[in-house]
């Protein structure tokens, strides 16, 4: 995920060039292991929701909410982290975040209602915020060197969509094993290594120049991500025409035309609208969207059938995912090495037909329906998951200047957590209120979904520039100031 500034400066006494490489690596490893927390935290939640249902009292719609209340924070505080990162220090800025997450997490485990647990996930999401972005700055900026940069980038890469895949197994285990509390008590001495290692090997650095943060465009974008979600949300159950939806297509509306004229007025704007006048541009950050609207779609839909409609313990459903986190792990890296040789096009193609073909496999789905067919569903998303998020990003920056890749980057992670909220939410509702033996059907038209997100990459493809170049070297020269 990329927010901020993405170099290291010329060396200097205090530059990240007199690093050593083995300090380099293991700050790497620091900040992979909070990227890792963050993407697993993401999904681990989907695995274990109707354990929380059945603790907490609450049905789909509110399970729903436990989800989406960190994507929904997550997502629009992540640009206004970076830009604080880059004007206070980043490695005050994701200590700062890891604290935040550690407590919320610890919040989370404790929560005696389905409001207390909400309230706490929203925090999360704000602690997660300041660390996504902010990490891969850390990491770049202690990289000088082009060739090891990119490796390191590589593996960032390979951490994330691995975190995201191995969520449902991780939870299914602790749940299994422990019960739903375990999947955020779990945070708790993850985050208390990370402050440890962040003290002792990860350097401070901050941007060269750092930008003012945009709180009117923050509050707006943040209300136009709640007001969308919520209403895909509690849609069905208000009625879709009824005086309080109209209300929130109305409210939201405002904080679109708001947003809008609030970034035209700015100096520096928290999004560079300009940026949405490049097709390849707003094809990549749709993509983005659909990539994670499938994945979550995917995820809670799997969830809700395994063990409503079939009876399987969170345990056996978290290990049916198991073929997509092997998917996503072996060609995220597989994804990284074409787009250097060949471009963003084909690695794009690849994630759109896998995707395109996963949810095909489920559009009949019933309770008779094979486990072999099942898991070879789940099989085909994760590669195409795995394909999909190195040439989205290189399509976002490709061919911008340096002053612009950086926010480019972040608009785009911006839109993967959109993508999961809106997934998770449209998923909900199709299953809201339905029997288990009616549970199967209408998780269909889910499965039609994922297959459309599929073939809506293979437009983005079309997009996609076949240099890969051009985006590497313009995320790659982003200026820094070193201060530790």
């Amino acid at each position: 995920m990329l927010t901020t500034s993405l170099t290291a400066s010329p060396a200097s006494p205090a530059s990240p060039a007199s690093l050593s490489p083995r300090r380099r690596w293991t700050v790497l490893a620091v900040c992979a292991l909070s990227m890792f927390l963050v993407g697993v935290d993401t999904t681990i939640v989907n695995v274990g929701l109707p354990e929380i249902g059945r603790g907490l009292g609450t049905g789909t719609r509110g399970l729903a909410w436990v989800v989406d209340a960190y994507t929904v924070v997550m997502a629009g505080l992540l640009i206004v982290s970076g830009a604080l990162a880059d004007r206070f220090g980043r490695r005050r800025v994701f200590r700062c975040g890891l604290l935040v997450f550690g407590l919320a997490s610890l919040a989370c485990a404790l929560a005696p209602s389905l409001g207390t647990l909400v309230a706490a996930r929203a925090v999360q999401g704000i602690g997660a915020s300041m660390l996504s972005p902010v990490a891969l700055a850390i990491v770049v900026n202690a990289m000088p060197d082009p060739r090891e940069r990119a490796r390191a980038i590589g593996v960032w890469a390979s951490v994330f969509g691995l975190s995201m895949a191995a969520g449902p197994v991780t939870g299914g285990a602790l749940i299994a094993a422990f019960g739903w509390r375990s999947v955020f008590w779990i945070n708790v001495p993850v985050v208390l290594v990370a402050l440890v290692l962040v003290a002792v090997f990860v350097p401070e650095s901050r941007g060269r120049r750092g930008r003012r943060v945009d709180l009117p465009g923050t509050v707006l974008l943040t209300a136009t991500i709640g007001l969308s979600v919520g209403l895909l949300i509690e849609g069905p159950r208000i009625g879709w025409t009824s005086p309080p939806a109209l209300t929130g297509y109305a409210l939201t509306v405002a904080a679109v035309v708001g947003f809008v004229l609030v970034e035209q007025r700015r100096d520096e704007p928290l999004m560079d609208l300009g940026l949405f006048r490049r097709p390849p541009f707003v094809t990549a950050v749709l993509g983005a969207t659909a990539v994670f609207v499938a994945l979550n779609v995917t995820l809670l839909l799997n969830t809700l059938h395994l063990q409503h409609a079939r009876g399987w313990t969170p345990l056996a459903t978290g290990a049916a995912t198991l073929p997509m986190a092997l998917g996503a792990t072996l060609c995220a890296p597989w994804a990284g090495a074409l787009v250097g040789r060949r471009g963003a096009r084909l690695p794009l193609v690849l994630a759109g037909g896998f995707t395109a073909a996963g949810g095909l496999c489920l559009v009949r789905l019933d309770r008779d329906t094979s486990v072999g067919v099942i898991l070879l569903a789940f099989l085909l998303i994760g590669i195409g998951f795995g394909f999909a998020n190195a040439p989205l990003t290189n399509t976002a920056v490709g061919g911008l200047p340096p002053s612009r890749a950086g926010v480019a980057g972040a608009i785009t992670s911006t839109a993967r957590q959109v993508g999961a909220a809106v997934g998770i939410a449209v998923a909900g509702g199709l299953v809201a209120g339905v029997g288990p033996t009616g549970l199967a059907a209408a998780t269909r038209p889910g499965w039609l979904l994922v297959a459309a997100c599929g073939l809506f990459l293979l437009v983005v493809a079309r997009a996609a520039t076949p240099l890969a170049r051009k985006g590497v070297d313009s995320v790659s020269n982003r200026g820094e100031r070193s201060v530790g």
